[in-house]
């Protein structure tokens, strides 16, 4: 089985886009869980928000999306990137980054991908990040913020985003030179 990492954070921290890159540089399969919650709402006909309000009441929801990562992790040889993406496949990742950026950074950068202003992105953001922070607190007991789980606590607004994926795939790099050799 090949190395398991997990990228997670809040929203517009890149979980993605450095998920990609680093699944691109070392040969691994790409999972996104915010991928699979858009196609979710789309399938559904509903908005994120409005799929993320619906949640708050069925937790079908997300057991689909997080059976889907646990399933993926057992695999192995894949990164995978979600808000709940280290505690769901904990116990078969190998690295777990968290990805931080400030709220002003997230908000411009959630604005340019959802082709939104800025206060309609903040207000998207808000609200979506205070009924998810509900609803992993009910139904898994986990507080989003919580670092405590991750080997790695990267701020993504500190460096260029080349910059910040070349510290990821040395990083990555080292592990799988000192860790998984001969696995």
């Amino acid at each position: 089985m090949g190395i398991v990492v997990t990228i997670s954070g809040l929203h517009g921290t890149g979980k993605s886009t450095y998920a990609r890159a680093l699944a691109e540089e070392f040969r691994l399969r790409h999972i996104s869980a915010g991928m699979l919650f858009r196609e979710m709402a789309t399938r559904k006909g509903l908005s994120v928000e409005e799929l993320s309000k619906l949640a708050e009441v069925d937790p079908e929801i997300d057991r689909i999306i997080d059976e889907r990562t646990k399933m993926e992790a057992k695999k192995g040889s894949v990164v995978i990137d979600g808000q709940l993406a280290g505690w769901m496949a904990k116990d078969h990742a190998d690295i777990r980054i968290f990805l931080t950026a400030p709220d002003r950074v997230r908000i411009e950068r959630l604005a340019h991908r959802d082709n939104v202003d800025y206060q309609e992105a903040e207000r998207q953001t808000r609200l979506r990040e205070e009924i998810e922070w509900r609803r992993y607190r009910k139904f898994y007991d986990v507080d989003i913020r919580d670092t405590s789980i991750y080997d790695l606590v990267l701020n993504t607004a500190l460096l260029p985003i080349d910059s910040s994926i070349k510290v990821l795939k040395d990083i990555v790099r080292e592990y799988i030179t000192h860790n998984l050799r001969g696995r």
